[in-house]
């Protein structure tokens, strides 16, 4: 029998590039074959509130090896059969289940790392679980990854002439999140939601012109390129005459064009993490918030990544 891992992916793109990442290494690691659950997260109600959230991964070069349905837990039968076999499996000397463990800490959620370093006490076949978004888990795959998440030529547009402008400034590429926790569709009018979502909106724009003083003096002539889900009211904070806004795009020609970008303010998301992380010029600076990490995970933000 081929050992295999099965990795289940779930919510928006950049969460989906962590969760494959992970298994890629441990599959390598353990030279196992990786192939993907693409249902069983998006079959449950907490992954169908956002229209982000879909399956994306087959926008990027990696190969669509998708499970069989024997692996896959997309409905409320095969839901409870996951819950009967992860309970099972604590008993057993082989381990089927991978599920990233998190404990409570003042109130968040907080990821416990984990080391395999063999398959001893693990079984043929293996199921992974959960965001895993720590770059550790990965950093020495990262030149593979920068080949996987390359996006297919088949959904890009062409853009010559901004991909010019990026290419040939001293570009620095702002990325902002907004709505953060109110944009789920169906959600009634929640003022606490939306008083955290502004909360969250304004500290990453302070976070940002802090980041964009510390470009002006550091580079000459910076140019500074905004991405964002909802520009809604940033020309408040932006004046469209010193900022690039770079909008009518989707979620993958968004993240090709961070590939060309020079530099990059680190927004608190994982989607334009990954575009810094995998972009290829060897002189990047990358700035990432101090005091913001929507992961809290504590290998979310590379250490050579200067934090404001």
């Amino acid at each position: 029998m081929n050992k295999k891992i099965v990795v289940e992916i779930a919510e928006g793109l950049g969460n989906q590039m962590f969760m494959y990442a992970h298994a890629y290494s441990l599959a390598k690691k353990l030279n196992y074959q990786l192939e993907i659950d693409n249902k069983s997260g998006y079959s449950r109600k907490k992954n169908q509130l956002r229209d982000h959230q879909i399956y994306s991964l087959d926008k990027f070069n990696i190969s669509q090896n998708i499970t069989s349905s024997d692996n896959i837990y997309d409905n409320a039968f095969k839901r409870l059969k996951k819950k009967i076999e992860i309970f099972i499996y604590k008993f057993l000397k082989k381990k089927k289940f991978i599920i990233e463990k998190k404990i409570i800490s003042h109130g968040k959620k907080i990821p416990q790392p984990y080391i395999i370093n063999d398959s001893d006490h693990l079984s043929n076949l293996i199921y992974v679980q959960g965001n895993f978004e720590n770059y550790n888990y990965f950093k020495n795959l990262r030149e593979d990854l920068i080949q996987i998440f390359k996006p297919l030529d088949i959904f890009i547009k062409r853009q010559d002439e901004l991909i010019n402008k990026l290419t040939n400034t001293n570009s620095v590429s702002i990325h902002i999140r907004q709505n953060r926790f109110s944009d789920q569709k169906n959600l009634k009018t929640n003022i606490n939601k939306l008083h955290k979502s502004n909360e969250f909106s304004n500290e990453v724009i302070t976070y940002i012109k802090n980041a964009e003083q510390f470009f002006r003096k550091k580079l000459t002539n910076p140019v500074f390129f905004i991405w964002s889900n909802d520009f809604a009211g940033l020309d408040k904070y932006f004046s469209k005459e010193k900022y690039n806004f770079i909008t009518d795009n989707d979620l993958i020609n968004d993240f090709n064009l961070f590939s060309y970008a020079k530099h990059f303010i680190v927004s608190p998301s994982t989607f334009h993490w990954w575009g810094a992380y995998l972009n290829e010029n060897p002189d990047k600076i990358c700035i990432r918030p101090k005091n913001i990490n929507p992961s809290n995970n504590t290998g979310f933000w590379p250490l050579n990544w200067i934090a404001i």
